[in-house]
């Protein structure tokens, strides 16, 4: 299990930035379908409930999408490890419209507290984010899937490659695509974190201390706009749909 210390001074001053609106909850999204109601309808409470183990989002599959992120021109500064004691041989790799490396999947509960996500089940449980729901609280880490990027370093720095939090995400791992968002900062020499509901939809083992993959995973962060509100599943899946199909065709 990797140590978040590098990151909490970072998720700590960032809670005071959230703007504030309606709260959102997270869903699991299927095919898009051009009948369905605005995102907006996700701001109703319990509308977007995390269900399942089984991810199949949008209309990009998972070898299109590993094909055209299948090599790597190296963006980063230098290398990361994917735990503490690794050796540090993941770079971060970028192509117009997208950054991306592969690594595995340790889980992050940071956030609030819940049933799973709690002090008591992991023993590095933070109660803050790095970024926070459109209503100021911090995420929620059981319900809505979002990927955790290095702290910003010298190594790289996401935000000057167009990557902030709401960002969306693709994350594939054993031929299943979900849409995540930025939604935490870890350590500035690691890589390859995310939330309990992300692995949980991936059918990947999420708890805090014994889960989590040890390798398989592509992590696609779409830079530009996000989505909005960062809390909504709805919208990353909407978004990261988008996204994924115009990453497919540029160059």
């Amino acid at each position: 299990m990797r140590t978040r210390t590098a990151a909490l001074a970072v998720a700590a001053g960032a809670a005071l930035l959230a703007p504030a609106s309606l709260p959102a909850t997270a869903q699991e999204q299927g095919e898009p379908n051009p009948k369905s109601p605005d995102i907006r309808e996700s701001s109703l409470p319990g509308r977007e409930a995390l269900r399942g183990s089984t991810a199949r989002e949008g209309s990009v599959s998972a070898a299109a999408l590993l094909a055209k992120a299948g090599s790597c021109r190296q963006i980063s500064h230098g290398k990361y490890r994917s735990d503490d004691g690794a050796p540090a041989n993941i770079p971060v790799c970028g192509r117009r419209g997208a950054v991306f490396w592969k690594a595995d999947m340790d889980i992050d509960c940071d956030g609030r507290p819940g049933k799973a996500c709690n002090r008591r089940a992991d023993p590095l449980f933070f109660h803050a984010t790095a970024f926070q729901q459109s209503d100021g609280r911090q995420l929620n880490a059981e319900r809505l899937p979002y990927v955790v990027v290095p702290g910003a370093s010298r190594r790289w720095n996401h935000t000057a490659h167009g990557v902030n939090g709401g960002s969306v995400a693709a994350v594939i791992h054993r031929g299943k695509v979900l849409y995540a968002v930025v939604g935490d900062t870890g350590p500035t020499d690691l890589i390859g974190e995310a939330s309990y509901a992300a692995a949980k939809a991936l059918g990947i083992r999420a708890d805090p201390k014994s889960g989590g993959a040890g390798a398989g995973v592509t992590y696609i962060v779409f830079k530009g706009r996000g989505a909005s509100p960062i809390e909504s599943h709805r919208a990353a899946v909407a978004r990261g749909d988008a996204l994924a199909r115009q990453f497919l065709h540029q160059n």
